[in-house]
């Protein structure tokens, strides 16, 4: 995966920001919080590729997360803090269906998760397969401490 760069919203030379870089470069997953139906946060674990200054997951088809976003493309994505309510890095912005991929990037993304993959009995080629909708997240604020 690339290193974050200096950007909008957060500069790696800083303490924050480079706790942050280093949770984008190096995390497994992150949550993606979209809103329901009634205005509800709806919550999905998901993995993710971090790549000139946004997200890229993936999902299954027909998922209540797609619809939600075709419906309201606010999200928010947060990783796990500390568990005693340090660490915490939230991104928030919004989501689209990505209608085309960079094949690098996507291979980037797989082979983040090669061994992820592996552990599931799962080839490259099967998980493109079932998580056959990308979706692409574009921050446009940052809060944590």
């Amino acid at each position: 995966m690339e290193t974050p760069q200096v950007n909008e919203l957060f500069d790696p030379a800083t303490e924050f920001g480079a706790r942050v870089a280093a949770l984008l470069a190096g995390e497994e997953s992150v949550w993606l919080t979209t809103v329901g139906p009634a205005g509800t946060p709806q919550p999905n674990q998901v993995w993710f590729g971090w790549r000139a200054g946004s997200f890229l997951v993936f999902s299954r088809p027909d998922r209540p997360k797609l619809r939600n976003i075709a419906r309201d493309p606010r999200v928010a994505l947060h990783f796990n803090g500390t568990g005693s309510g340090g660490d915490i890095v939230v991104f928030g912005g919004s989501a689209r269906l990505e209608l085309a991929t960079d094949p690098d990037e996507v291979a980037a993304y797989l082979e983040k998760y090669r061994d992820g993959l592996a552990g599931l009995s799962m080839t490259a080629d099967q998980f493109r397969a079932e998580y056959s909708v990308p979706i692409r997240v574009i921050p446009d604020r940052l809060r944590g401490f």
